[in-house]
């Protein structure tokens, strides 16, 4: 897979959950603060986003705002229209009912959250701010815009499929509102993930580790792959992704390796080790307890409890 969705899988738990709300004024919904990702499409009519130190953002149809890191936000028709607290149990009726209004401006929302495991979460996805807003507009990713139409009608809708449906429309969602921030912020920035990846030279570094965790690559190797000279390639990538390209590797493998062990029960450590770039099952094992803090077997018999104690890179000296 590319890094972005690498990023997205490493962290991935559960499914995906959304609901459809129709809020005719005044209204207001406060999401509290949660662990996982939340999300909000505007499908009809307009609104404000509140947030905590910031100006209102003022949304319209097709506006889509992401919470990477589960921050309390607010939706409301007016700066100072009464708040009511969304229920967090993220089944079909986590959103309160509407008023019994019917008079007034109609909005249509769909808000949810993605599950994710944040112990050790992918830095692409630690720099994110606080909230991203991508308003609907001519020019921008048209495959959004098209999967919130989808999603929008799968939800106003429910048709043979739709269970199935709306999962996998959620997760290209969350894929294409980070593609799109990262291809509109790489040319406001000069360093940091959205830099790292449109540089073609660590770009293309990036997408080699990934694709091929278990290949024996050398920063030598890379800068080759690279155009570059060694020198210059290992400090270039070490300014944009921070962190040294060796130093990368070890960890994304310890990542993929974790990943596996928590996924696949049933797969031999040596095998585990091979898929990640250890001919030696001593020296995997020596590498993950350095990254983890425990060995792998005891990772894999701990899988079901997805502590932060457990991110790769915590435990290092």
């Amino acid at each position: 897979m590319d890094v972005v969705s690498d990023a997205v899988a490493a962290i991935r738990t559960g499914q995906p959950h959304a609901a459809r709300t129709r809020r005719t004024v005044p209204w207001g919904l406060r999401f509290p603060a949660a662990p996982g990702t939340g999300f909000h499409v505007v499908l009809q009519g307009r609104c404000w986003l509140l947030f905590a130190g910031c100006d209102p953002v003022p949304l319209s149809a097709g506006d889509v705002v992401l919470v990477p890191h589960g921050h309390e936000i607010a939706l409301a028709d007016s700066h100072d229209s009464e708040l009511v607290d969304v229920a967090p149990d993220m089944d079909d009726s986590w959103l309160p009912a509407p008023s019994a209004r019917t008079a007034g401006e109609l909005t249509v929302l769909m808000c949810g959250s993605y599950q994710l495991d944040r112990a050790g979460a992918h830095p692409l996805l630690a720099e994110l701010p606080a909230f991203i807003h991508l308003p609907r507009r001519v020019g921008r990713d048209a495959a959004l815009n098209a999967v919130v139409d989808l999603l929008g009608d799968e939800l106003d809708r429910r048709r043979p499929g739709t269970d199935a449906a709306i999962p996998a429309l959620l997760d290209a969602m969350l894929l294409y509102i980070l593609r799109t921030w990262y291809q509109e912020h790489a040319p406001r920035t000069t360093g940091g993930w959205a830099s790292a990846l449109a540089d073609p030279a660590v770009g293309s570094a990036l997408q080699h580790m990934h694709a091929e965790p278990a290949t024996a690559w050398t920063v030598e190797l890379l800068s080759r792959r690279a155009g570059m000279s060694r020198a210059a390639f290992s400090r270039r990538f070490t300014e944009l992704v921070g962190r040294p390209p060796m130093t990368y590797l070890t960890w994304w493998r310890m990542t993929t390796a974790g990943r596996m062990l928590r996924g696949d029960g049933d797969a031999p450590l040596q095998v585990v080790a091979e898929r990640v770039g250890y001919s030696s099952e001593f020296a995997f094992n020596r590498a993950f307890k350095r990254e983890f803090g425990v060995s792998p077997g005891a990772y894999r018999r701990r899988g079901s409890r997805r502590h932060d104690d457990l991110a790769p890179g915590r435990h290092q000296a």
